[in-house]
């Protein structure tokens, strides 16, 4: 029969598991390493105004992903007002609406902000360029003259608003610009000129981010837009190109930053900190919004992850129980008891779960001996083995409780059904194949044990069996091929030792 489906079964498992991987990390930014650190600012937007007695609308631009920076989390503070997010074609926007207020009022706005220098903008369309630009005599021609000049020395869009920028600053400037910027504001007179010369761009607010610093402002930025819609960023003071890396645009698309119907004298001020906290926590947000590619357990609650947490880990022991069967031939006491008892040990420490296991295995033993005598039915039986491994437990936790022993509690964590069993089976196998047999899949079965544990409590198989789910899929490739495999095993290999020694 042809193997050909069953290696494609096995290439399609392998695939899927990578990609899946590979693009949660990509595009998550979930890390590879557990401890991985990620720097995280948190800014406060603090809006005051005064109340008219009257009810009021305010209405604050929020900023939103971008170059540099994902946004984390959003909160706000606002005693008695209701709060509305929108989100359209002006940008992102927090609503605080009240009935009627009074006096001095305070809203506040926080967002934390992961940097992430693999973000990239989301799509800009330029602005729409005004057809009838007005300007009043005598600014008129010392517009026109500024145009004119800034278009013989520059070869494209980008490169004539820097000359303009340069013509409205320093040195540089002559009777025109100083003409203009008595009447008109820097950024607006920019944005003014690049549209009267057929050019699409606007003025964005944006915050300079410094660790510690409080009640900032925000500063403004020039967006000049070329025939392509490609865009740059151009400081409007100094006509310097390129976004500062701690440059945070608050408000990219032109519209006002703080709107205030029914109150007056409002600002807007920002404090800001800077701070580090552990990558799987600072994008867990992230995580929570699940799509086909990104099937994640960190929507669900806690108490359900924490559960997930440990069941994740039972292939990778499985993974190991395969090994030691398939390729080694160690043999152990049923085919999956010492994943079980694995975990058993995750939860008790491996010297006190070691010490736990012998101490009930062997008492439990020595009972089933005694049982043995009796020529009960099988289900009585294991019944009664049950009764005891849990009178055992019970016993050896009070024992130790009054002793000061408090890890040997947690023996309580032993699945007793499963010890039931391997006394049981033991118990059998001993009667039938003698002590040797018991030894050789007892110490198997704890040796199995061992290694699985090892594996599974590895902090870094830990991290990525929880946040890669494709790895289950790699992991059921993996144990696939080996289920293929119709070789000798390493222990049968002893057989042919007379052979070398002849």
């Amino acid at each position: 029969m042809s193997r050909i489906p069953f290696y494609l079964l096995v290439g399609v498992l392998m695939l899927t598991g990578i990609v899946m991987t590979v693009y949660r990390h990509v595009e998550f930014d979930v890390p590879w390493t557990p401890g991985e650190q990620r720097e995280v600012w948190e800014v406060e937007a603090q809006v005051n105004f005064f109340a008219n007695g009257e009810p009021v609308k305010v209405n604050l631009a929020l900023p939103s992903h971008q170059e540099n920076f994902r946004v984390l989390t959003e909160n706000t503070a606002s005693s008695g007002y209701g709060l509305s997010f929108l989100d359209d074609d002006s940008g992102r926007r927090a609503q605080w609406a009240i009935r009627e207020a009074t006096g001095n009022q305070q809203l506040y706005y926080s967002v934390q902000l992961l940097v992430a220098p693999d973000a990239e903008s989301p799509t800009v369309q330029p602005p729409s360029i005004p057809q009838d630009i007005t300007w009043e005599r005598p600014f008129d021609t010392a517009a026109e003259g500024l145009i004119g000049r800034a278009h013989q020395q520059s070869a494209d869009a980008f490169t004539f608003a820097r000359e303009l920028i340069q013509d409205l600053s320093g040195d540089r400037q002559d009777e025109n610009a100083r003409l203009l910027l008595n009447r008109f504001d820097r950024s607006s007179l920019l944005v003014r000129l690049l549209n009267q010369a057929g050019i699409a761009a606007r003025e964005v607010d944006g915050l300079m981010l410094e660790d510690g610093r409080r009640r900032q402002a925000l500063s403004s930025w020039l967006q000049v837009f070329d025939d392509e819609g490609d865009w740059v960023i151009l400081n409007p003071a100094t006509g310097e190109q390129g976004r500062p890396d701690n440059l945070l645009l608050w408000e990219a698309s032109g519209q006002p930053v703080l709107e205030v119907q029914g109150g007056t004298n409002s600002r807007v001020s920002f404090s800001m900190l800077k701070h580090n906290e552990p990558a799987a926590v600072a994008v867990r947000n992230q995580l929570m919004n699940n799509t086909l590619l990104n099937f994640s357990i960190h929507s669900l609650p806690l108490e359900e992850q924490s559960l997930f947490k440990t069941i994740l880990l039972i292939p990778i022991g499985a993974l190991v129980v395969v090994l030691l069967r398939v390729l080694v031939g160690i043999k152990t006491s049923g085919t999956f008891m010492p994943v079980l008892i694995a975990l058993a040990f995750i939860q008790t420490s491996l010297f006190t779960g070691l010490v736990g296991f012998l101490l009930v295995v062997a008492v439990g033993l020595v009972i089933r001996s005694y049982l043995s005598h009796l020529n009960l039915l099988l289900v009585a039986r294991v019944s009664a083995v049950i009764i005891t491994v849990i009178a055992i437990i019970s016993l050896f936790s009070v024992v130790a409780y009054r002793m000061g022993l408090n890890a040997g509690l947690t023996i309580t964590f032993f699945p007793m059904i499963i010890l039931s069993w391997t006394i049981e089976r033991m118990s059998i196998l001993w009667e039938e194949e003698g002590p040797k047999e018991v030894l050789i899949q007892g110490g198997g079965s704890l040796l199995t044990a061992v290694l699985a544990y090892l594996a599974m409590n590895n902090p870094w198989i830990r991290h990525v069996t929880f946040n890669f789910l494709g790895i289950q899929l790699i992991l059921m490739a993996f144990i696939l091929l080996l289920g293929n495999y119709t070789g000798y095993r390493l222990l049968e290999l002893r057989r042919f030792k007379p052979i070398t020694e002849d």
